[in-house]
C-alpha cells in the first residue's frame, strides 16, 4: 500500500479520508525525515503564501504563516530532487507556482466567483486544454467546486496550464520534466461522503494519481 506524506500538522482530515477511500496510508507531517518512507506528497488547501515569497507586498493576502510556507517549500524541494511525485491541492497548487518563481493575483477581480459563501464551495465550469491529464480523466469541460480568492498570475518556469476556469483563471498546472501537478479545486470535497451531482468525482483524480505513484515506484 502507497504512503503518501500529507505536508500538515492537524486539520487535514478530508485528504486523510479520501486517500484511504482510494486505497492508500497517509503520514500527516512536515518532518523532511519522513520523506524516504513516503512515495509522495500532497500539498493540502490552507491560508495564503506570503507574498514576500513573490516579491511582492501584501494586498490582500490573508492567513500567512511564512514558518508553514517554508516547511512545505523544502518538503516540495527535497522530493522534486528525488523525483519524487507531488499533488498540490488550492494553497498547494499555489506553492507550487511560487517554488518554480511564478507570482499570485492577491485577491482576484472575479474572486467573487471563486470563494466559499456562508462556508459553502461554489460550484463552476472549467475547460481543460487537449491533451492534459484531466482531459483524459472528465473530459474538455467539466464543473468543480472552488473555495479560493487568490490565482495564478505568472506561471512558474516549465509548469504549463491544464485547465482553466469559465473566467479564465489557471485552474490546474503541470510540470514539463517532473513529476508534479497542482489543481486549484478541492477535489476530496467532492468525492466519498461529500459527493456532489453538480461536479465531477474527485475520486477519480486521486485514484489516477495514485495510480500514477504506483507506476513511477514499480520503474525505479
Amino acid at each position: 500500500m502507497l504512503t503518501i506524506q500529507i505536508a500538515g500538522d492537524t486539520g487535514f482530515e478530508n485528504y486523510v479520508s479520501a486517500l484511504t477511500l482510494c486505497g492508500a496510508k497517509s503520514v500527516l507531517s512536515l518532518s523532511l525525515s519522513d520523506e524516504p518512507g513516503c512515495a509522495a506528497l500532497l500539498l493540502p488547501g490552507g491560508g495564503d503564501v506570503d507574498p514576500s515569497f513573490y516579491h511582492q507586498e501584501n494586498c490582500g493576502s490573508q492567513d500567512i504563516n511564512r514558518e508553514l510556507d517554508r516547511s512545505q517549500f523544502a518538503l516540495l524541494e527535497q522530493y522534486r530532487n528525488c523525483g519524487k511525485p507531488v499533488l498540490g491541492i488550492c494553497r498547494g497548487h499555489q506553492m507550487i507556482n511560487v517554488f518554480f518563481g511564478g507570482s499570485l493575483t492577491q485577491d482576484l477581480p472575479t474572486a467573487d466567483h471563486h470563494k466559499r459563501k456562508m462556508g459553502v464551495d461554489v460550484i463552476h465550469s472549467n475547460v481543460a486544454e487537449p491533451g492534459s491529464f484531466l482531459t483524459t480523466l472528465y473530459g474538455r469541460k467539466f464543473t468543480t467546486n472552488s473555495a479560493h480568492h487568490q490565482g495564478i498570475h505568472d506561471l512558474g518556469r516549465s509548469l504549463i496550464a491544464a485547465q482553466y476556469a469559465d473566467d479564465g483563471v489557471i485552474e490546474a498546472i503541470r510540470h514539463e520534466t517532473f513529476p508534479i501537478f497542482g489543481v486549484q479545486w478541492h477535489p476530496e470535497r467532492i468525492m466519498g461522503k461529500f459527493s456532489n451531482p453538480d461536479t465531477v468525482d474527485g475520486s477519480i483524480l486521486f485514484h489516477s494519481f495514485l495510480s500514477f505513484v504506483a507506476r513511477r515506484g514499480s520503474n525505479q
